[in-house]
């Protein structure tokens, strides 16, 4: 196996995982890095299908004891019942609107310039939640009603167009429709896990036939490299939010927007458009 091609595995899957679970979208950060390492190819949008999945899989880890006590309570316990249901209505939105526009969207926006300017106006938004007066109505994640569940699903369509960060905008619009902090976090987190593993098994179907076996070797490196890195991320988040606002992620995704940009129009960076 190329050790220059496992090294870029293992780079683009600590980006993977650090960038899936922070409101600075994951998505475009691939699309970035990607471009850079010229790693964008069909073989590269398959090999992100594979970290995605490993990021995932570490949050489910980071949360084993909440998932379980759901799955075993579910025959009996009412609240077990809406936690499922509420999980299951703030996918709904994201995953019908994918089916029917994805393709398209992927076609037509998926390239480091759309990156770069979705990733400054979602910057935007973060800053206009972090300085609007906050109510908190739902404190937990267990307090949601169906109603604050598609809203965060519409909400987490958004991400749909790429830099904008599907935790950054179900995160946000959860500040928006009341949710606290940690709510809107934890949340986003429990919403991940049907979404991307919905994703993933669909785009593995989609794309079997480019599945080889001389690649096991590189998913292995990225795999393990988003997993380590997302596990490590998912638990500094829920420590950072319990003292900091999103204020410093807004202010990163501008300098991220505004060094493609610049790059792009000077010519100092020949970004791909594929």
């Amino acid at each position: 196996m190329d050790t220059l091609l496992l090294l870029k595995a293992a780079i683009l899957g600590v980006v993977e995982g650090l960038t899936e679970f922070l409101p600075i979208s994951s998505t475009g950060h691939l699309i970035v890095v990607g471009s850079l390492l010229n790693f964008n190819d069909e073989r590269g949008k398959l090999f992100e299908i594979v970290i995605q999945s490993a990021a995932i899989l570490a949050v489910m880890w980071e949360y084993r004891a909440k998932i379980a006590s759901v799955v075993v309570g579910l025959p009996r316990e009412q609240a077990a019942r809406r936690f499922v249901l509420n999980v299951f209505i703030a996918f709904l939105p994201l995953a019908l609107i994918g089916l029917l526009f994805g393709k398209h969207i992927k076609e037509v926006l998926f390239n480091p310039i759309t990156v770069a300017t979705t990733s400054i106006i979602g910057a935007v938004f973060i800053l206009w939640a972090e300085k609007r007066q906050h109510t908190v109505r739902v404190d937990t994640v267990d307090d949601l009603s169906w109603k604050d569940a598609l809203k965060v699903g519409f909400a987490q369509a958004l991400a749909l167009i790429p830099g904008t960060s599907r935790s950054g905008a179900t995160i946000i619009g959860g500040l928006f429709f009341g949710l606290s902090r940690r709510a809107a976090t934890e949340f986003t987190f429990f919403l991940a896990m049907p979404t991307l593993i919905g994703a993933t098994l669909y785009q593995l179907y989609k794309e079997r036939a480019l599945l080889s076996s001389d690649d096991l070797g590189m998913w292995a490196s990225g795999f393990i490299a988003s997993f380590i890195s997302a596990f490590l991320c998912v638990r500094w988040l829920l420590r950072y939010i319990s003292s900091h606002d999103f204020t410093i992620f807004a202010w990163y995704r501008i300098v991220f927007g505004l060094v493609v940009l610049v790059t792009y129009y000077t010519g100092m960076v020949s970004w791909s458009a594929e």
